[in-house]
């Protein structure tokens, strides 16, 4: 059965929960940084600079309180689209994020050839994805599968968004995840909108995570604004995870405080009022009263470091509009398996005759063998 982690009133200390000062302050740190990150991509989607932006505001909560118990560069990292702070904790940079939005050829997510916001990094084991919705759960599944199978000690996290929980693709990642017992958690960032299908018309049950109970594993429910919570949930399942108790799902109760996408006009969903008032939930403003009440943060502070990260972002900007685009010579490269034909374009790589395409033949091993 899906179990709520806690109510608000009883969230464990920090140190209860493992958490020192300086993990708290680098917490609330990663969540500024991400929400600079959106208000400058959305300044420069206004200006025509950046064609096509996905927010974060709002999700900074859950997306940092979840990551943080992972280990970099030894677990997986499998987010989706609205994951940028999720990223910014595995260890991207602002850089790295705008050199996707501006489609630099030193972008760690394709070099360039994907929309932004499709994550990924090889080296920080962050898996890309692609824009069909929750085609990233059966892939996080099947590297998880590999790490059973390999006797690894690492965990997959994979996140999507509520809309995600409606595809087949998160049937299938689930079900074969609950089946193996496999090291893995989802995270499911319910805003309540699926772009601009409310959840009422996405699902005929409560919560996200009561689906847990078909899969054979545990479904637990988070405060998603509230940065410790989601932490806990997380830890919990991770910990879980890493010592063989498999799957977990956690659904992460949040709100998007921008339209889906640059691209999107939710006025035609839902009302202004309602977005006002789920920004008196803003989890950068709650986690920045919890730092004041332990003494770790005033309002001076808190605007210092405003002040001190927007400088750094900004510089960040600068420096991926002014990084080198690709070259056209490029276009083709990573679209087919490295190796002797690595580079090649369509019309080298293929022979059509009669409207029937045939594989040329290879430099290598010579002509492709008759049918």
């Amino acid at each position: 059965m899906a179990t709520r982690v806690r109510q608000q009133s009883q969230t464990p200390s920090p140190e209860a929960l493992g958490l020192t000062d300086d993990d708290l302050l680098a917490m609330y740190r990663t969540m500024v940084t991400a929400r600079l990150c959106d208000e400058a991509q959305f300044r420069l989607n206004r200006q025509g600079k950046a064609p096509f932006v996905v927010p974060v505001s709002g999700h900074e909560g859950c997306q940092v309180g979840t990551a943080w118990p992972y280990r970099k560069g030894e677990d997986v990292w499998v987010p989706y689209y609205r994951d940028m702070a999720v990223c910014l904790v595995a260890g991207m940079t602002p850089r790295d994020v705008f050199l996707g939005v501006f489609g630099k050829s030193d972008d760690p997510s394709s070099g360039g050839r994907q929309m932004p916001a499709h994550w990924g990094h090889k080296s920080l084991n962050i898996i890309t994805g692609s824009s069909p919705i929750a085609t990233q759960i059966p892939h996080a599944s099947g590297i998880a599968y590999a790490i059973k199978y390999r006797g690894e000690d690492a965990v997959v996290g994979c996140w999507f968004g509520d809309g995600a929980t409606s595809e087949g693709d998160w049937h299938e990642g689930l079900n074969f995840a609950g089946i193996h017992k496999l090291p893995i958690v989802f995270y499911c960032e319910n805003n309540k909108y699926a772009i601009s299908v409310p959840l009422s018309k996405q699902m005929g049950v409560r919560d996200v995570a009561m689906r847990a109970e078909a899969y054979g594993f545990e479904g637990v429910i988070a405060d998603g604004n509230d940065v410790l919570a989601c932490y806990e949930a997380s830890k919990n399942a991770v910990e879980k995870a890493r010592q063989g108790g498999g799957p977990t799902l956690v659904e992460l109760k949040t709100y998007r405080f921008h339209p889906h996408t640059s691209d999107d006009d939710d006025r035609t969903y839902r009302s202004r009022e309602e977005v006002e008032e789920a920004k008196r939930n803003d989890p950068i403003l709650l986690f920045g009263r919890e730092l004041k009440s332990l003494g770790l943060l005033d309002d001076e502070a808190i605007e210092s470091i405003r002040v001190e990260l927007k400088a750094e972002v900004d510089r960040e900007v600068d420096d991926a509009w002014n990084s080198a685009d690709p070259e056209p010579d490029t276009a083709m490269l990573h679209l087919f398996a490295d190796g002797a034909g690595a580079g090649l374009g369509m019309a080298d790589a293929m022979e059509t005759t009669g409207g029937e395409a045939t594989p040329a033949a290879s430099p290598v091993t010579g002509p492709a063998p008759e049918a």
